[in-house]
């Protein structure tokens, strides 16, 4: 049959319509399936990507780590430092259509402080009272100084839900959760997908161009890269290593790599439940030093991450300024690690490393066993899904974790939750009242070099103590559609969905 060039027409403009209508939503291939959706409950770095488009917070940070307004257009300290004012974007409603401003704030920084299994508790701990100046004017009262308060804001401690459907739903706001970022909630299929769609009143609405945005949880990287390479997802996040190279050499995806402000690392339960007590690792601290000697940081990096990061043995990277150089990284001495086990009586000590589904975590969790088996160290591997893990680590139920950190621009935000007594992310279980005082006290300073020399006592103890064996910093690996354009690269490692378009 022949077509008239009518046909034909009608046909090629189908086919236009069908491809628009495509290029409307953004599907993204996310590592991991995400916690609670609720900023205030929430601890993943998953739930933070999906966050991003979900939840504005009253500040955010760019490409050089530089704060920025969102929520919030401007900031004050008194001179005291004691009380922080913020003026409020007007104009801004929730996705239920409820007004944002001072009374909203409230809310949210009463809420991330008392709400029963907060995480953001311990991000907040100085801040006494919130003040409604007028609506579009607040005040933070603190009990001391706080030097990484705003810092802080530029996450999920500063992240605004609606307090009328906070209230209405309870334990449940999880589920349906209501905030005011550029898209709002549709649907979640645990393992499945998230499904967001534009909210038709953001206020900055021009600057975002697509109508839909679906997250799919794909913890296999081989098989995230094979569907974003069929055209099922159009960007996905930390691809393996491996194929990065491949990739480039390709020039048919376009990529990113970012150093990030977090860290990977090895979680030790040194006082979290008893398994600390019953485990060699976790009531000797000679054993964790024997552990951390027998691991090749230059080797994980080569094997794990195809050099696609950079080896570090603390909270932020050695190039970062607030690095403590008065404790290095410390070379891989078998011999040494052997000494240290004769002497804590354990010549062979056995115990579990826990690790999630994902891919690179395997990885890690194959290698340093490899490694620590030349010192005498029996390791046992644990696979759990990620949910799953957090869950066991809260309740002390494991040895060792692998346990990467996304980072904070603040490196307050890398110490506090996870070596101060009794924080909601210290896994560890770690408590030493010195090491607290001066993690407080670091918080209090506002000379950042006075700061610097309290950083560098807190790693002379933390470091020796050894809660976490820092490996390294990774490198945000991303692969995406050529056609997408307006891709940020944060080292944060979160997609901002403001500017994109295909």
């Amino acid at each position: 049959m022949i077509s008239t060039p009518r046909q034909l027409l009608l046909a090629l403009a189908l086919l236009a319509s069908a491809a628009i209508a495509q290029a409307q939503t953004l599907r993204v291939g996310l590592a991991e399936d995400p916690d609670a959706l609720d900023p205030t409950l929430a601890r993943s770095f998953v739930g933070r990507v999906v966050f991003a488009g979900l939840c504005d917070k009253l500040f955010d940070i760019d490409e050089k780590l530089n704060i920025v307004p969102q929520l919030a257009t401007s900031y004050t300290w008194s001179a005291d430092g004691k009380a922080l004012t913020m003026k409020l974007r007007q104009g801004v409603t929730f996705h239920d259509g409820e007004k944002f401003d001072a009374a909203a704030v409230k809310y949210n920084i009463e809420r991330h402080k008392t709400l029963a299994g907060s995480n953001r508790r311990g991000e907040l701990a100085p801040v006494t009272s919130v003040d409604v100046i007028d609506p579009a004017t607040v005040r933070l009262n603190l009990s001391a100084p706080f030097a990484p308060l705003v810092a802080q804001l530029t996450d999920r401690a500063g992240m605004m839900v609606s307090p009328k459907a906070a209230q209405a739903e309870g334990e449940k706001f999880a589920s349906h959760p209501v905030c005011s970022g550029p898209y709002k909630f549709v649907e979640r299929v645990p393992q499945d997908r998230i499904v967001l769609e534009r909210y038709a009143n953001y206020w900055n609405k021009d600057a975002i161009h697509f109508d839909k945005v679906i997250y799919t949880p794909i913890p296999d990287a081989t098989v995230r890269l094979a569907n974003l390479r069929s055209g099922q997802l159009d960007f996905i996040e930390r691809v393996a290593p491996s194929d990065m190279e491949k990739i480039r050499a390709e020039k048919k995806l376009k990529t990113a790599a970012i150093t990030e402000i977090g860290y990977q690392g090895i979680t030790i339960n040194v006082g979290k439940s008893d398994k600390a007590k019953a485990s060699p690792l976790g009531r000797d601290p000679r054993v964790r030093e024997a552990f951390e000697l027998s691991l090749d940081r230059n080797g994980l990096v080569q094997v794990v991450m195809d050099n696609e990061a950079i080896v570090g043995n603390q909270w932020v990277p050695p190039t970062n300024n607030w690095y403590a150089k008065n404790v290095p990284i410390p070379k891989r001495d078998i011999a040494r690690a052997k000494q240290l086990l004769k002497e804590a009586g354990v010549p062979n000590p056995s115990f579990t490393l826990l690790t999630t589904t994902a891919s690179d975590a395997q990885r890690i969790a194959l290698v340093v066993q490899a490694m620590a088996r030349e010192a005498g160290f029996d390791i046992k591997i644990q696979t759990s899904e990620f949910a799953t893990s957090l869950n066991m680590a809260d309740k002390g139920d494991f040895e060792a974790y692998v346990l990467a950190w996304s980072g904070r621009p603040d490196p307050d935000g890398n110490l506090y939750s996870f070596d101060v007594c009794k924080q909601p992310l210290n896994y560890a279980g770690y408590c030493d009242a010195e090491t607290d005082k001066l993690i407080n006290d670091s918080r209090q300073a506002r000379d950042p070099a006075q700061r610097k020399k309290i950083f560098e006592q807190v790693a002379a103890r933390v470091l020796k103590d050894r809660p976490i064996v820092y490996l390294y910093h990774r490198k945000w690996l991303w692969a995406f559609n050529p056609k997408l354009t307006g891709v940020r690269e944060v080292p944060d490692g979160l997609l901002r969905l403001q500017g994109l378009k295909m």
